[in-house]
């Protein structure tokens, strides 16, 4: 046996001892200690593989039930003893953490063997009283020939019974009961005699067990069996089981009705008790989630056309850093007290505040009218958790954020509305914490194809559904093509064309912008080598966007210079374009890519100049050629009014500023004629823009040319 598999038996022995001293004396069994003890220790073991069985079923545990009644271990107290302990000492003796899901094979395991317990229970009860039952047709089958014995017979079982009988006319009233009746509703046989069945029945339950005792009694039927309750004498409420028979004359007429009347009611109680268990949080006394599932389930169901429903999705901001710093005694006090609130502030007719797990939450509201509604809710929910919660002697502040969904049940399912109360909660989150975020189905549009679009991307790069537009970009003192930047596009086959702002960020997210900027150089490569070979020294230089993860790439430099050699473009014909923010971001950084590049005699040049903060005593050390001067600052120049004096000197101090370093200036986003002669005026050497030509394939590039 190996050393797990002994831990593993010694613990069952351990568990199986203590299970022998928790029942002792609660029924009688022929066994000996040492036997019952070889017994239990059988069923813990089924147990313990039922535990932590993969997938979990709970059937073992109802057979060990019902097999321990078939060992005659048949009292209340034996059962009642055996759930108790098959709680927290049954994971304590195996030395194992709790946790939700194995409290919850737990739940499951205890409420099994108990349903098994109590099936052995009532079969052996109903084989009982069918004997009983038997014993009072032979009685009449043999009065005639043995009158004396048969009576003997029936009085003995009649009187010593654990169950309670009662004989009854065809009119319901008492003739005779057993002790064990007399003392289940504490009435004397001559105080039962004076009543009838009906007055001993539960208010609630009357109509029913009297129409069914009537068809009995009428002859209709020879028995019933039905759970009921009956009225003790000091008005207590019993549960009992009840079989009801009927007894013939000769001539086969309706003579008597015999009750035989079982008190389940500590079972019921059990039973109750397990029900509550396995549908409520055990730690908050919230419903959980089970029972929420159910009562999710049931509003859709219901199938009604005008029926809406909301749901109220919360998760506790910062509660991780609670239960991590505090302990978990603390976390745990702290989910009592915030359930507590959200209870007082919530519950009412159509409600209902359930703990999902951890520190989740969730509120179901049935018959809605609107988003209003369940806004107010989760702003009272907020509201709520403003106040700081005191948990031993700590004042903790908390807060949430609450995901929101309201809808028609008619055009929803459970797991739909789960999913986006989901989405929405993840909204609450990203957009700052403690507030609510409601449902917004294009919102979700846009997220899903975000999503759909970064998993389709590199099959899509391998697919070829990328491809490359060229802008020029013009000298303004003549209008020459000095240049051309080379602008990614994808043709999407479920989107269609996607400019750049739709899918770079999403590369640069993944990673993928390396693979896919190295693919546009390549392709912006071969193009310019392809103009120097038809147009000569009046091809144009080609500009590459290059993103920040692509200049921290170690292979950066030896990808360049590859490239430039495959396909023999001079470097001085590439240029490399970054953000401000991204070749000035630290200047204490020493930029070597970059310095490699330039050395090598490739362009480097800053883009969007002017829209971030730059270390402009660092510029004059940086191996940059040109600046590119971002296109708010142009808009302004767009008609000759004095209220844009401020973006004409802006962009005159930037174009001073590059000319003293050496750099040459391209304003972006020329769109008319006044803004083009404006920049000329200012000095700024080219510009790009619609007003010079829109981004197109590479022919349009050779029209111009």
């Amino acid at each position: 046996m190996t050393d797990g598999a002994d831990r593993t038996h010694q613990a069952c022995a351990r568990f199986a001892r203590s299970w022998v001293r928790a029942i002792a004396g609660t029924s009688y069994v022929s066994l000996g200690l040492a036997e019952t003890e070889q017994l239990l220790l059988a069923h813990t073991e089924r147990l313990v593989q039922a535990l932590f069985a993969d997938p979990f079923r709970a059937t073992p545990a109802r057979e060990i039930g019902f097999q321990l009644v078939q060992a005659h271990f048949t009292g209340i107290e034996t059962l009642s003893r055996t759930v108790a302990l098959l709680g927290d000492e049954f994971l304590g003796e195996l030395r194992v953490e709790p946790d939700e899901r194995l409290q919850a094979r737990i739940a499951a395991l205890q409420g099994a063997l108990a349903a098994g317990y109590a099936q052995a229970l009532r079969e052996r009860t109903l084989d009982e009283q069918e004997a009983i039952r038997q014993a009072v047709l032979d009685a009449r089958d043999a009065a005639e020939h043995a009158r004396r014995a048969s009576e003997a017979r029936f009085r003995a079982v009649f009187t010593e019974a654990a169950i309670g009988i009662g004989i009854l006319d065809t009119n319901g009233r008492f003739l005779d009961a057993n002790a064990s009746l007399q003392h289940m509703l504490d009435y004397s046989l001559e105080e039962l005699c004076q009543r009838k069945g009906h007055d001993v029945l539960y208010p609630q339950d009357r109509v029913d067990l009297r129409d069914m005792c009537a068809s009995v009694a009428s002859g209709a039927r020879d028995h019933v069996r039905l759970d009921s309750r009956l009225t003790r004498r000091d008005g207590q409420e019993i549960w009992t089981h009840i079989t009801v028979s009927l007894i013939r004359d000769e001539q086969g007429a309706p003579r008597y009705v015999v009750a035989m009347i079982e008190d389940v009611t500590d079972r019921h109680l059990l039973q109750t008790r397990l029900v509550h268990q396995a549908l409520h949080d055990p730690l908050t006394g919230l419903s959980n989630r089970a029972l929420f599932l159910d009562e999710l389930a049931t509003a859709f169901a219901r199938k009604e056309p005008q029926a809406r429903i909301g749901l109220c999705y919360l998760d506790l901001d910062g509660f991780k850093v609670i239960n991590d710093s505090l302990g978990h005694d603390i976390g745990d006090q702290l989910l009592v007290a915030v359930a507590r609130r959200l209870d007082d502030c919530v519950s009412g007719p159509g409600r209902l505040v359930a703990r999902m797990g951890g520190d989740e939450f969730v509120i179901l509201l049935d018959g809605t009218t609107g988003d209003d509604e369940v806004i107010a809710v989760a702003e009272q929910v907020l509201d709520a958790l403003v106040e700081p919660i005191k948990v031993a002697g700590h004042e903790l502040s908390i807060s949430a954020s609450i995901g929101i969904v309201e809808r028609p049940t008619s055009v929803a399912c459970p797991a739909d509305l789960m999913r986006d109360a989901d989405i929405t909660l993840y909204w609450a989150k990203a957009d700052g914490k403690s507030r609510w975020a409601l449902f917004d189905s294009e919102r979700n549009a846009r997220e899903v194809a975000r999503f759909t679009l970064s998993a389709t991307m590199p099959a899509a790069l391998e697919r070829g559904e990328f491809y490359v537009d060229y802008q020029p970009l013009v000298r303004l003192t003549d209008t020459a093509v000095v240049g051309v930047e080379a602008l990614v596009r994808w043709q999407h086959p479920e989107f269609g064309r996607l400019g750049p702002d739709r899918f770079i960020e999403l590369a640069e997210e993944t990673g993928l912008i390396v693979s896919l900027g190295r693919w546009v150089l390549e392709q912006a490569c071969r193009q310019a080598r392809s103009w120097i070979d038809e147009f000569g020294a009046a091809a144009p230089f080609v500009s590459v966007n290059l993103a920040v993860r692509q200049l921290r790439d170690a292979g950066l430099v030896g990808d360049v210079a590859r490239i430039l050699a495959e396909s023999g473009l001079p470097p001085g014909k590439l240029q490399l374009e970054l953000t401000e923010s991204a070749i000035m971001g630290n200047a204490a950084e020493p930029l070597d890519a970059l310095c490699a590049l330039s050395d090598m005699g490739v362009r480097i040049a800053i883009d969007d100049f002017g829209t971030g903060y730059s270390n402009l005593a660092y510029l004059r050390h940086l191996p940059v050629h040109e600046l590119k001067i971002a296109g708010s600052f142009v808009e302004g120049l767009r008609a000759a009014a004095a209220g844009d004096e401020v973006d004409q000197q802006i962009v005159a101090t930037l174009v001073s500023l590059a000319h003293a370093l050496g750099l040459t200036v391209t304003a972006e986003g020329v769109e008319t004629t006044t803004q083009a002669e404006r920049l000329r005026a200012i000095g700024c050497d080219s510009g790009q823009g619609w007003l010079f030509a829109k981004p197109g394939p590479p022919a349009s590039i050779d029209g111009l040319l």
